[in-house]
């Protein structure tokens, strides 16, 4: 669920957008294309977009009945590693974002939750759930460096794509089971 906290957004923020100069007639529309610093911890465990690095907008504005409808694409490079064999991974994600804006004491107020709906205040909206919520949520939670990543050796802990075609470890007993070892084997 997005967080859309009474807090006052920062209208120095990259995604703190103004929407002063779109005119509250429905229809209205303005674009916005910017590109900005991708925020804190926009990732999950194993891939995110790193902290500072670009994130394109490419957004437009709705002036609708409600509020502001803010629709368009956000892109950007992602950094992590493989859930299988932890090489590095680069990559790039993009998303879409549609969210509704309402203006204060629109009838939103009444028709939804106070966190369903994102709000206008002072006239500016702050875009960062919304792009949070869209581009973590198009992350994979087990990345992978290529499809059929054959990973690890489990005994050793090799990269499989390193180790020749023939690796194998000598069956060994873990000394825990050997004594049922000795039950299971039959002597003459």
């Amino acid at each position: 669920m997005r967080d859309h906290s009474n807090a006052q957004p920062n209208p120095r923020s990259p995604l703190v957008l103004d929407a002063r100069q779109l005119p509250r007639s429905p229809g209205a529309m303005r674009r916005e294309e910017r590109v900005v610093a991708a925020p804190e911890d926009l990732g999950i465990a194993l891939i995110g977009v790193p902290a500072g690095s670009d994130l394109q907008l490419d957004l437009r504005l709705e002036s609708v009945t409600e509020g502001v409808l803010v629709s368009g694409t956000v892109s950007g490079s992602v950094e992590g590693e493989c859930a299988r064999c932890l090489r590095p991974i680069r990559d790039q994600v993009g998303v879409e974002v549609q969210e509704l804006f309402a203006y204060p004491d629109s009838t939103t107020d009444a028709t939804t939750e106070e966190d369903e709906v994102g709000r206008l205040q002072d006239e500016l909206i702050d875009l960062e759930p919304a792009v949070r919520d869209a581009v973590v949520l198009a992350l994979p939670t087990s990345p992978l460096c290529r499809g059929d990543c054959p990973g690890l050796c489990s005994r050793c802990g090799a990269h499989w794509d390193d180790l020749p075609a023939d690796h194998r470890h000598e069956d060994e007993i873990d000394p825990r089971w050997a004594a049922l070892k000795k039950l299971t084997s039959t002597e003459e």
